[in-house]
């Protein structure tokens, strides 16, 4: 039996970090690579004065990198959306690209010298006026059973700050590179021959490889690349691409965004 053709030759993992501001260098932003066959390495930033990736500078990196000459998947692990009650709550259009542009009108924190706090507290920005609740989760996180909320600022695990910080950047890089895919919300299948990028819980294969001398950091990031490299090989990335079920579920991941490998548990019996 012959394996499954590979759609990407490239795969990228990223453990994003939310802290201090766009242009601070950040030991917990990670980046790995596999190409063709090879084991995940880690991508540094360019030589500078920077010795760790900011958030600007990997931005930039990956508006070059993606080029459409490469298929390449991005695994990022951050949300790239809200919660429907979220769009409720604030009276938006259930429209993706409309989320994009009244998040960043009022979380700007992809501006110099900017932390996500001070949107915050109200000296940057209006945050105030696009805020929702800890309580509120995704429905792909309720289907992984341990995603923290958006909205869970300020406790360990949480993925609120990368979110707020990261959303700007997705933006940008959409502006940029209008022809990649960003899964789900450009559909659930990406067309052949595509570059995607997705959102990516390293929690879910993390533990499946050895992390050897790697930090967390690093491993998070390692895993999410080899994973996507091997799910690739095997098939599982093309199962991992499927829409959920039933039809509803599917209609607001469109809008609410998915976790790639995330699978609501059935309810049989």
């Amino acid at each position: 039996m012959t394996s499954p053709a590979r759609r990407f030759k490239r795969t990228i993992g990223i453990d994003y970090s939310g802290a201090e501001t766009a242009e601070a260098s950040l030991k917990g932003l990670r980046v790995y690579q596999t190409f063709d066959g090879s084991e995940a390495e880690e991508i540094l930033p360019p030589p500078g004065p920077k010795k760790y990736w900011t958030r600007r500078g990997l931005a930039k990196w990956l508006i070059e990198e993606l080029n459409s000459s490469i298929p390449t998947i991005v695994g990022i692990d951050h949300a790239f959306s809200f919660p429907m009650r979220y769009f409720e709550r604030h009276r938006l259009e259930p429209d993706w690209q409309v989320f994009l542009e009244d998040f960043c009108a009022h979380w700007p924190t992809d501006e110099l010298h900017t932390y996500v706090d001070f949107v915050r507290n109200g000296s940057v920005g209006n945050g105030a006026a696009r805020t929702g609740e800890r309580r509120w989760r995704r429905l792909t996180e309720e289907a992984t059973g341990s995603a923290k909320s958006v909205f869970h600022f300020d406790v360990q695990g949480s993925v609120a700050k990368s979110t707020h910080s990261g959303i700007p950047w997705i933006r940008r890089i959409r502006q940029a590179r209008p022809k990649l895919h960003f899964w789900p919300f450009d559909g659930w299948a990406p067309p052949e021959g595509s570059s995607v990028i997705a959102e990516a819980y390293p929690r879910f294969w993390s533990f499946s490889y050895p992390r050897k001398d790697r930090t967390p950091d690093q491993h998070d990031a390692y895993s999410v690349a080899q994973w996507l490299q091997e799910a690739d090989k095997s098939g599982e990335l093309e199962t991992a691409f499927a829409a959920p079920e039933p039809e509803p579920i599917a209609a607001t991941g469109l809008v609410e965004g998915w976790i790639l490998g995330a699978h609501r548990p059935s309810k049989e019996t």
